[in-house]
């Protein structure tokens, strides 16, 4: 089920807004990666589980639009799905959506490179890498 949604629902920390009180712009890749990783054991695995068995997921390529405003203390929802995979690499997108507004207030994608760790060059996505990413969130038990 390749373009299942995962959502994964984040409350905005002090931290991780400027000093005008707003979501400081490069921590929305943090919640990108929060919300993949979500993705993943919702299909029964994970980022250490692929490390395990010898496959690196490197970002290669990260895009973000800002169409709205999220604040210290606002929910968000991380909305991400795989939406495309070629011989090394696959796309995540994402959209971001403020809980009180129901807006998509930022959209953005991911580019990753299935890295062989000791080669550290891109490698052709192995079939149970392309079996665990084509799985159906429905049909497996998620990773804690």
């Amino acid at each position: 089920m390749l373009y299942a949604v995962t959502e994964e629902r984040i409350r905005v920390r002090y931290g991780e807004t400027d000093q005008m009180g707003h979501a400081y712009y490069a921590n929305y890749l943090f919640w990108f990666e929060q919300a993949r990783g979500a993705w993943c054991r919702d299909r029964g695995f994970t980022y250490k589980s692929l490390e395990d068995r010898g496959v690196l997921l490197p970002v290669v390529e990260a895009h973000l639009r800002y169409k709205g405003e999220v604040r210290y203390d606002d929910w968000i929802v991380v909305r991400v799905h795989v939406s495309e995979i070629k011989r090394t690499a696959m796309k995540f997108e994402y959209e971001v959506v403020s809980e009180s507004s129901g807006m998509v207030v930022t959209e953005g994608y991911t580019w990753h490179v299935v890295m062989d760790p000791v080669a550290r060059k891109a490698v052709a996505i192995p079939s149970f890498m392309r079996d665990l990413l084509e799985r159906d969130p429905e049909e497996h038990v998620t990773v804690e």
